[in-house]
């Protein structure tokens, strides 16, 4: 067997295997949407960082959600400390409105500076 075919053979194999690869991957995104997806699908993010504030060149001020409460901290210094906590947070917005009208307004003709 001659050094040419064999990495023909090789490159065949791998074309095939990319193939069958990207394949699946078309099938699971198209066809993927069934309940075994939902398990796989990141959950809704119940933390985060709301605001942050320089108070010194080492220390910052932070205001941390968790859920609907807030928690306002200072870290960087000897120790991070809680300052306060259980600060309501806001609500999240709603859903937009289903049904809502733009009124229009009729065109007023541009203003002739040329006439005095």
């Amino acid at each position: 067997m001659e050094f040419d075919t064999l990495i023909l053979y090789v490159a065949t194999f791998l074309f095939v295997v990319a193939l069958i690869a990207l394949l699946v991957w078309a099938f699971k995104a198209f066809f993927g949407k069934s309940s075994s997806a939902n398990f796989l699908r990141a959950r809704e993010k119940r933390l985060g960082v709301v605001e942050t504030a320089s108070i010194d060149g080492k220390r910052k001020l932070l205001l941390v959600r968790r859920d609907d409460v807030e928690h306002l901290l200072i870290i960087g210094g000897p120790i991070d400390m809680v300052v306060e906590t259980g600060i309501k947070g806001r609500p999240h917005l709603g859903p937009p409105l289903d049904d809502v009208i733009i009124a229009k307004a009729e065109s007023r003709p541009a203003p002739d500076y040329g006439k005095t």
